[in-house]
């Protein structure tokens, strides 16, 4: 499957508008939340190919928000990679025991970010 539509959430513009320039670069439409019930609304609005999504963030955060895309039968299928400046090997297991399908931290590389896309087509 190809990656067409990203849906980006994070708390913070600039890391919004950096990977958004990124993956519209690479031809992607991406969308963007800033929080987890905007996120939410954003799926339900417009079912994206993939997630990346930050941890810390105001209200519901990345883990939680995670468990609950990935155990949604309407959305499991869309993979989630984390992108998120914690950076302690506990974290990445726990994002991934969460449902993350990838583990990045920030500042992200843009090649690592790009490996990581891949792996999932």
């Amino acid at each position: 499957m190809a990656i067409r539509k990203v849906l980006v959430v994070d708390d913070s513009k600039t890391e919004l508008l950096y990977l958004t320039d990124l993956l519209q670069k690479k031809g992607m439409q991406v969308r963007t939340a800033e929080n987890g019930e905007e996120a939410l609304r954003r799926l339900a609005e417009d079912k994206p190919d993939l997630i990346l999504m930050d941890v810390v963030m105001p209200g519901q955060n990345g883990f939680q928000l995670t468990r609950s895309i990935t155990r949604d039968p309407l959305y499991a299928d869309v993979p989630v990679i984390m992108c998120t400046s914690k950076n302690q090997e506990t974290d990445r297991v726990w994002g991934m025991r969460q449902g993350a399908r990838g583990y990045i931290t920030k500042p992200v590389d843009p090649a690592e970010l790009q490996a990581k896309i891949d792996a999932l087509n």
